[in-house]
């Protein structure tokens, strides 16, 4: 009897540990009005919920998880998981983001100096010339064969170098999401039978069929060619993400 106690006791425990904890929250904005559809991720596991219409939300994690919580238009905020937010609700704030005003050129008016006058407004065609040479060379992205090595030039050998610590990605899917649904537009995915609401979360479905987006992550950079090369796989994943909602 006291045996088959033990063994009891041991199996709850063993649950009990092993079970999946959550967090509870709200998100508010500066003047405590709920927020609806904010970005929720988990950084330890990758989850992504969305907040609902009262502005609360539920996403499973543990004590040291990092949660970070974003909105267009809001400042992005990272909160680490503690044991009292296990507990009871994490209550949130988000800050909307600083507008920055575009930098306003104030042009030279006339001073009634005809000499002054005559050098500000009639500059020498040479002098423009170079200037927008020099305007168009620096828009120009630069090509790598221009810094390559010339021949019998002095190149350093490669050397199996030191490892100084994984490099941080300067997007994560969040980002490209935004961006994704920025460019393509709302109206792309309602073609697609896609409803407003549930567009972020299709482009989520998308990647996590195996959407590859490693460089784009790495350099924060999405090019047209990963856009039309994101199109091309949404034909392949749209039939499925439709079929569950179809047998319904």
């Amino acid at each position: 009897m006291k045996l088959k106690l033990f063994f009891l006791l041991s199996f709850i425990l063993c649950i009990h540990i092993h079970a999946q904890s959550y967090i509870f929250g709200k998100i508010t904005s500066e003047s405590g009005t709920e927020m609806q559809d904010v970005n929720i991720l988990n950084t330890r596991t990758d989850e992504i919920v969305l907040s609902n219409s009262d502005g609360h939300f539920m996403i499973s994690g543990k004590a040291g998880d990092e949660l970070r919580f974003i909105k267009v238009g809001y400042e992005r905020l990272a909160k680490k998981v503690s044991r009292e937010n296990i507990e009871s609700p994490m209550n949130i704030t988000l800050v909307r983001s600083t507008i920055q005003i575009p930098e306003v050129e104030v042009k030279q008016g006339l001073t009634g100096n005809l000499k002054i006058d005559s050098r500000s407004y009639n500059k020498p065609k040479k002098v423009e010339k170079l200037t927008k040479e020099i305007d168009r060379y620096i828009a120009q992205k630069s090509d790598p064969r221009i810094l390559a090595a010339k021949p019998g030039e002095f190149v350093q050998p490669k050397g199996e170098g030191f490892y100084i610590g994984k490099v941080k990605d300067k997007w994560d899917d969040i980002d490209l999401m935004s961006y994704i649904k920025s460019s393509l537009g709302d109206d792309y995915f309602t073609n697609l039978k896609i409803e407003k609401p549930q567009i972020e979360h299709f482009i989520y479905y998308v990647f996590a069929g195996g959407f590859e987006r490693k460089k784009i992550l790495k350099y924060g950079y999405c090019s047209d060619a990963d856009l039309y090369r994101f199109q091309r796989f949404v034909l392949t994943r749209i039939s499925s993400y439709r079929a569950p909602q179809t047998q319904k």
